[in-house]
């Protein structure tokens, strides 16, 4: 299981990384084996406002459909167009090229509420 410690996770199962005023998100290593072979993946328009802990978005694989939440509140700045033509990038690399939005925070303090990578890999253990 790939659980970079350089990112943030979510109880979703949502990574979240910072780069500069912004963060980009997607879903974990964990999540995408849970789901299975990824056939679809339904995201926000760019200018779309997010809430933390609301649904942004869906992932649809050949098991089931699931809902994407987010991780932090803010506005989408850009969305990963690769994903509509390529949704297998999600099973292929996760945190690379399937990356699904970047986001420019309403409210920094929020990402305090995400897990490091220690704390994310010992609830995965957990379960």
């Amino acid at each position: 299981m790939n659980v970079p410690k350089e990112l943030k996770y979510s109880k979703e199962h949502e990574w979240v990384k910072t780069e500069g005023k912004n963060v980009r998100i997607g879903i974990t290593d964990f999540a995408q084996t849970e789901l299975g072979d990824i056939v679809f993946v339904e995201l926000p328009e760019v200018g779309d406002e997010i809430t933390a802990n609301e649904p942004f978005g869906s992932v649809e694989s050949v098991k089931t459909v699931s809902e994407l939440y987010a991780p932090i509140s803010g506005k989408v700045v850009e969305i990963n167009e690769e994903l509509s033509d390529s949704p297998e990038f999600v099973n292929e690399s996760p945190y690379e090229k399937a990356w699904m939005i970047i986001v420019e925070p309403a409210n920094s303090g929020e990402m305090d509420n995400l897990m490091t990578a220690d704390l994310y890999e010992k609830m995965l253990n957990e379960d």
